[in-house]
């Protein structure tokens, strides 16, 4: 059962509120701003539909979009392999920040004539930090599937999550640690997020690979004619018959 509140759909895609969301509320900032605040999470909302509405353009539909108290998450139904697709989802996010930047900046004479001016040059900064913040390279964020999109024509997909991964654990534990250090716990989570969102993507391209008979640390999984590798209920993976394979597939046994 999904314990996230729908809040309405848009563009055809179902918007929800995780309940952790209002954990930000612990913090007195959260609390006394709270207008910028709901301003600045429209902004994420506003990112997150430039991935799924990019996405749609190459016919890969979005299941929902979540906001949490660490940004918000586009669930796409699958994942693009051609690494200029996915650059160009991944790039759509901080785009839309930019492009609300930019927006806010020429506009600002007439928020500054109707008293609202720096409230808008905040919300201008804010959006300015967005891009800034979802372009470094920790993946699975923005600029970790940049790199990986950048990397994979070069080191095929599979090493190329591996390497994006690897860097994306690297500064996130280097800023859970200083953010741990400082007693900020919001980025903490934020680490721990990337951490473990990264680890298992990674598991389930390396996954994908071993299925469609890649090679990848090394080990060539490329099967003989007439067979494929599929995996069992123990996680084992065995060559079966190219036909066998097809028939545990349409039961869901092999994806």
């Amino acid at each position: 059962m999904r314990l996230s509140w729908k809040l309405g759909r848009i563009a055809g895609i179902d918007v929800f509120l995780h309940p952790t969301f209002f954990l930000i509320f612990l913090f007195e900032e959260a609390r006394t701003r709270l207008p910028l605040l709901l301003a600045m999470f429209g902004c994420v909302l506003l990112h997150e539909f430039g991935h799924a509405l990019a996405a749609r353009r190459f016919g890969i539909e979005t299941a929902d979009i979540t906001l949490y108290p660490i940004g918000g998450v586009a669930r796409l139904t699958r994942m693009p392999r051609a690494p200029g697709v996915e650059l160009a989802i991944a790039l759509a996010g901080p785009a839309v920040n930019l492009a609300i930047a930019a927006g806010l900046y020429l506009s600002l004479g007439v928020f500054s004539t109707a008293g609202m001016g720096e409230f808008f040059a905040e919300l201008l900064v804010v959006n300015l930090v967005l891009a800034a913040f979802n372009m470094i390279p920790a993946f699975p964020m923005d600029g970790g599937r940049v790199l990986r999109a950048m990397l994979s024509g070069w080191l095929g997909r599979a090493r190329a999550t591996t390497f994006a991964a690897s860097v994306g654990r690297a500064l996130a534990v280097g800023f859970g640690v200083y953010s741990l250090l400082n007693l900020d716990l919001l980025p903490v989570a934020l680490a721990a997020f990337i951490y473990m969102a990264g680890g298992a993507e990674e598991a389930g391209v390396l996954a994908e690979e071993r299925r469609r008979g890649g090679s990848v640390e090394g080990v060539d999984w490329s099967a003989p004619a007439g067979y494929r590798w599929v995996q069992t209920d123990q996680g084992v993976w065995r060559l079966a018959p190219a036909s066998a394979a097809s028939r545990a597939s349409s039961w869901g046994g092999v994806r």
